[in-house]
């Protein structure tokens, strides 16, 4: 009787404390990112009108830069033609409601797509991160062909 007793016991104890009601994983982690609560980020798609000719699609992002009054953009793509370049820019307005290029056109260097049909780049444009406004991302068929836009997002500004 004892020994019932005392597995009845532990059983008991062990059950409690594995589901110990008192322990909570804490809700917010904390990043170590000094940017993540001034990026700004994209989703990148092909435009309808080249849906079935082209499937390119992506991420971007806009974030404060290492100095201040510089802005960093990164773009990455996937689904893209192996060995492509496509050139890229980040503009005022959204997509389809394109208000001018947002720095200088040199500053994006263009996206060199590798064997599995994926690329990145990055640029650094002289001018404070903006807090608000509207921006998107156009990413271009070709240096020849720049007025095709093969995939395209809009900014969407950080959590406050």
């Amino acid at each position: 009787m004892r020994t019932l007793k005392t597995l009845t016991f532990l059983v008991s104890t062990l059950t409690i404390v594995a589901c110990n009601p008192f322990h909570h994983d804490p809700v917010t982690k904390v990043s170590r990112d000094v940017n993540v609560n001034s990026r700004w980020r994209a989703s990148l798609v092909t435009p309808a009108t080249l849906v079935g000719a082209v499937q390119i699609n992506g991420t971007a992002t806009m974030q404060p830069g290492r100095t201040t009054g510089d802005t960093d953009f990164s773009v990455g793509v996937d689904n893209a033609t192996p060995g492509g370049v496509h050139p890229w820019q980040v503009h005022r307005g959204q997509c389809g409601s394109d208000e001018g290029v947002l720095g200088s056109a040199d500053a994006y260097k263009a996206i060199k797509i590798d064997d599995d049909g994926r690329g990145k780049a990055t640029a650094t444009v002289v001018m404070t991160t903006p807090t608000s406004g509207r921006y998107f991302v156009t990413v271009q068929a070709s240096e020849a062909n720049s007025e095709t836009v093969v995939a395209c997002g809009n900014l969407a500004p950080p959590a406050q």
